[in-house]
């Protein structure tokens, strides 16, 4: 589409961090919006890239969740672009205005990644709200909480930025490789609900997060929800398994019983070891979600259908 342009934000310093962050341009006649800034490290190649398509001006930079990879830059691209209006969750916001915390967790988590990714810039009171109905563009945005309670959704016409509600996705040879994005703290139900009220919408495209556009929107949220349950399921069924071999162990039950995750063999090697130094947050989130689960839970998702 002429109006939507993807700005990959690789990092050619970090292994694999290609085709992996991005953020999305969209222009209408009279608005021109961007998605998910990314990290600080790469705010000056955005805003490069920015001038060279005559962006001149900003009118909303939407963020999907602020995790540091996605929101991190956002204080740097405002000095840029001064009077651009930040949509986030209401949950996210006060992080954002003092991130001072939101770095220091950062850090906790990624270690020397947060470092590459660079500090996060405090962003204006003034510059930052909440709204479902995002002006007169026709845009509305959605709490999805699930990868993070602080995560949103937006649809624009039949175009819907879904950050990472269905999970992750990487385009194979033969075909396509997902998986979800689910960090501890995890919750089932919380997750599906937000990847149910999109599958509502029938858009009929969406921009992963990580990563790119699909035309076939329905098809991957409903992946994305089958995705859930299944490795759920897994998590379940290796519960007697020592703590130590537990993501061993779920990750050969993956290869065994899901189809489309187990097309991540066809990846090349470099994005195959940054993939799996992310699956790693995912499968904690998974164990820890059904290790606090009662025994009779445990049974009845063992004894349901998996219904995608």
């Amino acid at each position: 589409m002429e109006n939507l342009l993807c700005i990959d934000l690789d990092q050619p310093g970090l292994t694999g961090f290609r085709q992996f962050i991005s953020a999305w341009l969209y222009r209408e006649e009279h608005f021109t919006l961007l998605v998910d800034p990314g990290p600080l490290s790469t705010i000056p190649h955005l805003i490069s890239e920015l001038r060279r398509h005559k962006i001149e001006r900003l009118n909303y930079i939407l963020l999907t969740h602020i995790h540091i990879d996605h929101a991190g830059g956002t204080g740097a691209l405002l000095r840029e672009f001064p009077e651009a209006r930040v949509i986030c969750h209401p949950q996210g916001i006060r992080h954002l205005l003092a991130p001072e915390k939101l770095w220091q967790g950062s850090q906790k988590v990624l270690g020397k990644l947060a470092e590459e990714y660079g500090e996060i810039l405090p962003v204006p009171a003034d510059r930052i709200a909440f709204e479902e109905e995002i002006g007169k563009t026709g845009l509305r945005a959605f709490l999805t909480p699930g990868h993070a309670p602080h995560h949103c959704c937006y649809l624009i016409g039949d175009l819907l930025f879904a950050g990472e509600v269905a999970g992750v996705r990487c385009e194979v040879p033969q075909g396509i490789t997902m998986r979800p994005a689910t960090p501890p703290r995890f919750h089932l139900q919380v997750a599906l609900d937000s990847l149910d009220r999109m599958i509502a919408l029938a858009p009929r495209r969406m921009v992963f997060a990580h990563y790119g556009l699909t035309n076939a929107a329905l098809e991957h949220l409903r992946i994305g929800r089958r995705q859930l349950l299944l490795w759920v399921r897994g998590a379940v069924e290796i519960t007697s398994t020592g703590p130590s071999q537990k993501e061993e162990r779920l990750v050969a039950w993956l290869m065994e019983h899901d189809e489309i995750y187990r097309n991540h063999i066809q990846l090349p090697p470099d994005i195959r070891a940054r993939e799996r130094y992310f699956l790693g947050n995912t499968l904690r989130g998974m164990i820890e979600y059904v290790d606090g689960l009662s025994k009779e839970d445990q049974r009845k998702f063992l004894a349901a259908e998996l219904i995608g």
